[in-house]
């Protein structure tokens, strides 16, 4: 717990090192915390999962979600297997997240049962670096099986600096097709609509119980700037904490500074908890 308010981070990357390209190193460098990498990280560039386990507890993150990600033509491959001695070592507070790239898998839909059966509680989709739009149908049976299993699609809602990047499909009115066909998907947007598509993005969460904002990679600091054509007390409902960590100063640092921002505490406490808690069906041990 943070503050006496329980604390779900729903967004980090927790990769190998030697598995990611240089732009991957040297963007965690840039907007990361150092001395935490070199605190969490061995020699080989390996996530240590006792160290990570504790840096996440002294952060008050009762809950933390890992992804995966095969990007080969922008980050790298950041392989779910990768991440799962560290979902091992403390189960109840770290939990993986699948990623699906139609370029890579097929047939999709066997390939994200394999990566939920490994205990993914989510799909990530990043069009911007998979280079395929989010209403692509042949995504479409991944879809299908995220609504019939109950878990939520992630997909990244902005823009990218990394080579090989389209930032085309990161316009969120792509997913008006996969709303209109999968009423019963919850779709969180991650990084909100980040660069030209915010109003587009509060819209959507708005006016569509099954789309939330996902605050990943947005400054504290700017959100009421980022969505102020909005009503920012019945957004912040429609809100979900995380962080793009280790892109990030701090979590707590951040989650402090969101929690501020809340119209009262009760927002608070779903912004950073319980709307995460409800759509990933996540039970945090307080």
């Amino acid at each position: 717990m943070l503050d006496g308010m329980p604390l779900i981070d729903v967004h980090l990357h927790a990769a190998r090192l030697p598995t990611l390209k240089p732009a991957w190193k040297q963007w965690a460098h840039d907007f990361g915390d150092n001395t935490v990498l070199e605190r969490v990280y061995d020699g080989s560039g390996t996530v240590v999962p006792e160290r990570f386990d504790a840096y996440l507890a002294e952060e008050g993150v009762d809950v933390a979600l890992l992804l995966s990600e095969y990007s080969p033509k922008a980050t790298g491959i950041q392989p779910i297997e990768d991440l799962l001695p560290l979902t091992a070592h403390n189960p109840s507070r770290v939990k993986a997240i699948a990623n699906i790239n139609p370029h890579l898998h097929y047939p999709i839909e066997e390939e994200l049962q394999r990566q939920i059966d490994l205990g993914a509680v989510a799909c990530k989709l990043h069009p911007v670096h998979a280079g395929v739009a989010a209403n692509d149908r042949g995504l479409y049976p991944a879809y299908e099986l995220c609504q019939s299993a109950g878990i939520p699609l992630v997909v990244h809602c902005g823009t990218s600096t990394f080579p090989g990047s389209s930032n085309r499909f990161a316009d969120p009115v792509l997913l008006d097709d996969v709303l209109r066909d999968f009423r019963r998907l919850d779709i969180a947007l991650a990084h909100g609509g980040r660069g030209w598509w915010y109003d587009a993005a509060a819209f959507m969460a708005l006016s569509n119980e099954h789309v939330w904002i996902e605050l990943s990679g947005l400054p504290p600091s700017r959100l009421r700037e980022y969505y102020a054509k909005h009503n920012w007390n019945r957004l912040t409902r429609r809100m979900i904490f995380g962080t793009d960590w280790p892109g990030v100063p701090g979590i707590a640092r951040n989650a402090r500074a969101v929690a501020a921002l809340c119209p009262d505490e009760e927002t608070a406490a779903l912004v950073l908890a319980g709307n995460a808690a409800r759509v990933y069906n996540l039970k945090p041990e307080i």
